[in-house]
């Protein structure tokens, strides 16, 4: 956040609830300070008692009516991305779209000519996500990506802070037409 990011995903699914809710109520204010958003993965209830927005996974069920700020959804291919607009979620993630360390065997990867077609082909939001990285970010505007979400280039980062920083200024570069 120091760095600019302004959305936070928490998905720690391996934490114990009550540890996952308290880390929750750590991250909410931080947020709150800088106009930010948490996004909970695949935890409505969670996401609603936090006051935050829910993401869910592939093989989650549809979202319930009144998800706090609109749920998304993570989407691998076409079909996925036009079933999460039909039940009416508010944004999609996309991947992947390169390949990606932190997530090795999802694929085949979308590269930027599938994320073009599919960003076409729906009026979805869609995040690009999977082996993003700044040298890459700008080409996904490019091609019609509503933003980047990213894991690996900043979780494995020596620097994260750094890490969200290129990303940031290679989105910014992108332009405004992007």
């Amino acid at each position: 956040m120091a760095a600019g990011a302004r959305a936070v995903v928490l998905r720690e699914k391996d934490l114990p609830r009550p540890r996952r809710r308290a880390l929750g109520e750590a991250i909410v204010p931080l947020l709150a300070a800088v106009r930010g958003v948490l996004v909970v993965a695949s935890d409505a209830v969670l996401a609603g008692e936090l006051g935050a927005r829910v993401h869910l996974a592939a093989h989650d069920p549809p979202p319930g009516p009144g998800a706090a700020g609109g749920a998304g959804r993570s989407c691998h291919d076409l079909a996925s991305l036009g079933a999460a607009a039909r039940e009416g979620v508010a944004y999609a993630t996309l991947s992947p779209i390169f390949p990606s360390a932190s997530k090795p065997g999802y694929g085949p990867c979308l590269g930027i000519p599938g994320l073009r077609e599919a960003t076409a082909a729906t009026r979805l939001p869609v995040y690009a996500l999977g082996g993003v990285l700044p040298v890459n970010a700008g080409d996904c505007l490019r091609a019609g990506a509503a933003g980047v979400a990213v894991m690996g280039a900043v979780m494995a980062s020596p620097s994260p802070e750094r890490a969200t920083r290129d990303l940031l200024d290679a989105l910014g570069a992108a332009g405004p037409e992007a």
